[in-house]
């Protein structure tokens, strides 16, 4: 024993008593009374001068505190202890191990017992001080026994933290805690835990079978079984689950007991819509998945249960192992579903351009979408079904048959040109000019190849930013479509032409038109004299947002260009769509950064627009016919220039005046979406022609308001008649009160029942609101409550059921909706399910 033990134990005695008495049985602790120095303490040793102790403590110096040392043993007779009275009331220190815990410790002899019995757990003065720390005085045997066990595996004050702890340590092959309970005598004690708790029983107990026997009896009883374990456990499993903190671990013994348990042949003749809502393994999802696929390949699932069940999919662990699998499922039934529903009918040019940009473009977008997340899912066996489906239903019910049709109208046609859309050669007349009228700066932003479905989604997503408001509208292409024609054409010009046709170059007034520095000299001639510059957005990006400010500050027309698109498709076409994507991100960052340095007025346009097929394509899908002419000066898959072309069933000739273009060439484009053969790669991603998807384009006018205008949406927690919980679980139905859209945002929220002094009283349930539907009954959710043992103590108390938020980049929560109940159980029929 240490003077450190020795000045601990006094010090915790005077803690409570003004006199402690110190008997030296064995005479062999002298020295350490010597040297022990507490202050505001006087040491006195018995010398046979009771009388005049008692004396100086008692009357001299009634407030001040003595340690009373004798060196011997008590008086065996009370008769001879001359000071017992005083002794009996104050303290007796006695320097044992176990009386020197104790006293630590604040407790009194009836603990001794205990505190023998797990003697390896004191010999670490760190745990001893951790145990210190967290008893109270009310704590009893169990209470101590359970804080050492709480202590021993690092956890917080709850059975499931001692859990986690053990099965993180048998997920990474450790059996440091485990030996450690064992050499401090708690391993009975935890198993009686998990027995009494859980309702786990075996012969031989262990961290590994507990762990087997939990995820067992949990699957089990969410298909609906017999389980050996109780439903506490399964409070408990999806508590530990749940936690973000536990993810590695409950993946590793997740995996690890999957095939113990030989779940994939548990699930073969399960329907999967019983598990929509079961995690507790991969091959869950993998088996929700392969079901899923099947029966959409088939065409045998509704549009609105896909949608359920992937939100539903959404909140659960594997799901982002597995996104992309889940989203391209998603769209695949919504591409379905809008494809069903589609008429190709079209009254003339203009209702045919009407209709694209109103409907049709859907169907481009959501096979865009569907094309994305295959890819990205890398699963072309599991999805190659449904994609062939989505293939053949988007080329030859709608691609093919939209542009055959398409087709006839663009036969007729002597002038291109629309009566109901603007023309993109007339883009800058029209829109910025019309500001500068009126002095107000204008931005335009033009991405190469963003084709109107992209422009659509560009909207959606611009409008989700708060205080950004934005508008679309379809606008039609020169013809050819094709980069350089296209972005000369929304350039301010008097005069437009095909300057040079072996290289497609194409000049204003004269001037050329390719490259940054030559759009630049056009702009700035614009003949009212606003200051202008051209900028490329990856360089305007990268710019300091004072000299953006700047920038916008000294000029009136600002052209921003970005290609990322065409610039893949021309070389990877394969990622076209992914590229799509990017587009997306980048151009809401490029708008962003325009607002703040002070633009206020922003386009967003495109040089053209594109198809693209992701499977190989056919011999049908390419011309035999070659074009003929006196001169074949340019050739492009949808394309051909030249001059004195030969007039061809399989081609539509224009010339320069049918364009509205200055000079004599003339052009012959491939009828619907047929390519024309050339060397190389690249026919999957083609523009030049003149189908729908490449010549209807967007414009977008983007403005940032004062006011903010985006909002989370509101969810209510629907009540019955009843407020008082009966049973071992609570459903809950939870209302979103509006649809999302593109300024009400989803809502994340944690649903629990709680006490009323914080207490958790059943597991947790992550929930995400953001339906859609206009439809009120499909914007409802429902949660099955499982309340835990610690609710027993709340019987006859009131309880709330509890909407928390967590507060945007921290892990804090602060409630957002709550209702009161009442627990009124009866225990007879505890845990009914």
């Amino acid at each position: 024993m240490t003077e450190e033990h020795i000045s601990r134990g006094l010090q915790a005695q005077f803690e409570r008593h003004r006199i402690v008495f110190w008997y030296d049985a064995k005479q062999e602790l002298r020295e350490a009374f010597t040297e022990v120095a507490l202050p505001d303490v006087t040491k006195i040793e018995i010398q046979n001068d009771e009388f005049s102790i008692k004396h100086r403590v008692l009357r001299q110096e009634p407030e001040q505190k003595f340690l009373i040392y004798k060196h011997g043993p008590e008086p065996e007779k009370l008769t001879d202890n001359w000071l017992l009275d005083v002794q009996l009331a104050h303290g007796v220190f006695q320097a044992t191990q176990t009386q020197m815990l104790l006293a630590d410790l604040g407790l009194d002899l009836g603990f001794a017992d205990t505190l023998a019995a797990h003697e390896e757990f004191f010999r670490s003065k760190k745990r001893t001080e951790d145990l210190k720390a967290i008893l109270k005085p009310e704590d009893d045997r169990l209470a101590l026994r359970f804080k050492m066990l709480l202590i021993c595996t690092g956890s917080d004050q709850d059975i499931e933290g001692v859990i986690g702890a053990l099965f993180e340590e048998r997920a990474t092959q450790q059996d440091e805690i485990q030996r450690l309970l064992k050499r401090c005598n708690l391993e009975e004690f935890l198993w009686d835990q998990l027995e009494r708790r859980y309702g786990y029983q075996t012969d031989k107990p262990s961290v590994s079978d507990f762990a087997l026997e939990l995820f067992k009896s949990c699957f089990l009883m969410a298909l609906g079984g017999t389980a050996k374990l109780n439903s506490e456990a399964q409070v408990l499993f999806r508590r530990w689950k749940n936690d973000k903190n536990n993810s590695e671990t409950f993946e590793s013994l997740s995996k690890e007991f999957e095939e113990v348990l030989d779940i994939k042949s548990a699930l073969a003749d399960i329907d999967f819509r019983k598990i929509i809502d079961v995690d507790h393994f991969e091959q869950i999802d993998r088996f929700i998945l392969r079901s899923m696929a099947n029966e959409l390949a088939g065409q045998h699932l509704k549009r609105a249960d896909v949608e359920n069940w992937v939100r539903t999919r959404r909140k659960h662990h594997w799901y982002d192992t597995y996104r992309h699998v889940y989203e391209a499922l998603f769209y695949a039934s919504e591409f379905l579903n809008e494809i069903s529903q589609v008429s190709l009918g079209m009254d003339g040019f203009d209702d045919a351009i009407s209709r694209y940009s109103k409907t049709w473009f859907k169907i481009d977008q959501l096979y865009r979408k569907f094309i994305h997340h295959l890819r990205k899912s890398n699963q072309p066996t599991l999805l190659g079904d449904i994609a062939e489906v989505i293939e053949n239903r988007y080329e030859n019910d709608y691609l093919l048959r939209l542009n055959d049709a398409w087709q006839t109208h663009v036969d007729r046609t002597t002038t291109w040109r629309s009566g109901v859309v603007p023309s993109q050669k007339d883009f800058y007349s029209r829109f910025v000019r019309q500001l500068r009228d009126k002095d107000t700066k204008a931005v335009v932003v033009i991405s190469d190849a963003m084709r109107y479905e992209v422009g659509e989604e560009l909207l959606r997503r611009i409008r989700e930013q708060d205080r950004f408001d934005a508008q679309i509208e379809p606008m039609l292409s020169s013809l050819p479509s094709y980069t350089q024609l296209g972005m000369a054409s929304l350039l301010p010009h008097a005069q437009l032409a095909i300057s040079d046709a072996e290289k497609a170059v194409v000049s204003i007034n004269g001037n050329p038109t390719a490259g940054l520095e030559n759009r630049k000299k056009v702009l700035a001639s614009n003949p009212q004299g606003d200051r202008t510059v051209a900028w490329q957005a990856v360089d305007f990006m990268e710019l300091r947002s004072s000299d953006a400010k700047e920038i916008i500050r000294d000029h009136d027309v600002i052209y921003i260009y970005h290609n990322v698109i065409d610039a893949v498709g021309h070389k990877s076409d394969e990622k076209v769509f992914e590229a799509a994507e990017t587009v997306l991100e980048e151009l809401v960052s490029l708008v962003r950064k325009l607002t703040s340095a002070n633009a206020s007025h922003i386009f967003v346009t495109a040089d053209h627009g594109f198809i693209y097929q992701n499977r190989d394509l056919q011999e049908s899908d390419y011309l035999n016919a070659k074009p003929e002419g006196a001169e074949i000066a340019f050739e492009d898959r949808r394309f051909i220039l030249g001059r004195g072309l030969v007039e061809h069933s399989s081609f539509k000739k224009f010339t320069a005046s049918d364009l509205g273009l200055d000079g004599d060439i003339e052009v012959l484009i491939p009828k619907s979406i047929n390519r024309l053969r050339r060397k190389g790669s690249g026919a999957k991603y083609v523009h030049g022609g003149a189908s729908l998807q490449e010549v209807v384009i967007p414009v977008l006018r983007i403005n940032k308001g004062r006011q903010n205008d985006t909002a989370q949406v509101d969810v209510t927690i629907l009540t019955g008649a009843t407020k008082t919980i009966t049973t071992g679980q609570l459903s809950v139905r939870l209302y979103q009160e509006e649809a999302i859209t593109e300024k009400v945002h989803p809502r994340k929220l944690r649903l629990g029942l709680y006490a009323l002094d914080g207490t958790l009283l059943s597991d947790t349930h992550e929930l995400m609101f953001d339906m859609t539907s206009s439809n009120p009954r499909d914007r409802e959710q429902k949660a099955q409550i499982l309340l835990s043992k610690t609710a027993d103590a709340y019987n006859n108390k009131e309880v709330v059921l509890r909407l928390d938020e967590q507060h945007a980049g921290t892990s804090h929560f602060k409630e957002y909706r709550s209702v009161r109940y009442t627990i009124k159980r009866s225990f007879s029929n505890d845990f009914d399910f």
